[in-house]
């Protein structure tokens, strides 16, 4: 019994953990839960299925938290004209993406981990080096040009959340802040849109093809409640300099993490 308690404890403290990260930064909470499963011994796909079923409550949210920021705080001012547009633009693109993969049972190249890891650690580093250029006056409004790009940002997410359970949040993030975009703009939207693409994978992997381990999702689901919440408070408390870092060091973390089953 101890042990049963023990366990739903970590649970529920690793779903806390995973969404602080995630809501704080756009980016998915997979990084803390799939390499963490693969130390218990799931397998790959239990890993991914698992890891969508606690996103589906701490990113859902999330999403509901910084939607409700933006109702109260910026809709009738209009400072945050990209909120909308950059979300209605990249949750269909993520969705299509993300089920291309499911829908032509394309596996991932045996090099993706290894790929994305690399790649997540090199934009980590790349936003800590940007963060120290203050923007004089940071983007509200969505640029056309901006709004072109994201759609094949948000399907090549889409594409990598569907294989890795993160992705499309830490893309679409990244390179709305690396444009200059208000930095808790970004990472709102980043947030919005990572909870869409979960919930649109729940068909497959809690219906077509269910392998979720349930008795880890129903304890740290609700600490990824908490957790999201948290998370909200702690993104507004920082600032923009120091949540550009945050977001850059959580980055790096998501690559070395996806080294680690590997080691």
């Amino acid at each position: 019994m101890a042990d049963i308690s023990l366990a739903s404890l970590t649970y529920v403290l690793v779903g806390i953990t995973g969404a602080i990260f995630a809501n704080a930064t756009g980016a998915g909470g997979g990084v803390v839960f799939i390499p963490l499963f693969h130390l218990l011994g799931f397998d790959s796909p239990q890993s991914v299925a698992t890891s969508f079923g606690i996103q589906c409550f701490g990113m859902t949210s999330g999403a509901v938290a910084w939607s409700r920021y933006y109702a109260t705080e910026h809709r009738v001012v209009g400072d945050w004209g990209a909120f909308l547009p950059a979300i209605a633009i990249c949750v269909p693109c993520s969705v299509i993406g993300l089920w291309c993969i499911y829908g032509l049972h394309l596996p991932p190249p045996a090099e993706t981990v290894t790929t994305f890891a690399t790649f997540s650690f090199l934009l980590g580093c790349a936003i800590i080096i940007v963060s120290d250029k203050r923007d004089a006056r940071p983007l509200h409004d969505l640029l056309p040009e901006d709004a072109l790009a994201l759609v094949p940002i948000a399907l090549f997410g889409g594409a990598v959340t569907a294989w890795l359970s993160v992705g499309v949040g830490e893309f679409v993030a990244f390179y709305l802040i690396l444009r200059r975009y208000d930095v808790t703009l970004a990472v709102a939207i980043a947030v919005v849109i990572s909870a869409a693409t979960v919930w649109s994978a729940a068909p497959q992997h809690f219906l077509i093809d269910p392998r979720a381990a349930w008795g880890v999702v129903v304890f740290a689901g609700p600490g990824a409640v908490l957790g999201a919440i948290i998370a909200r408070r702690l993104a507004l408390r920082m600032g923009t300099l120091y949540l550009k870092r945050f977001f850059g060091i959580w980055l790096i973390l998501i690559g070395m993490a996806e080294f680690a089953p590997t080691l």
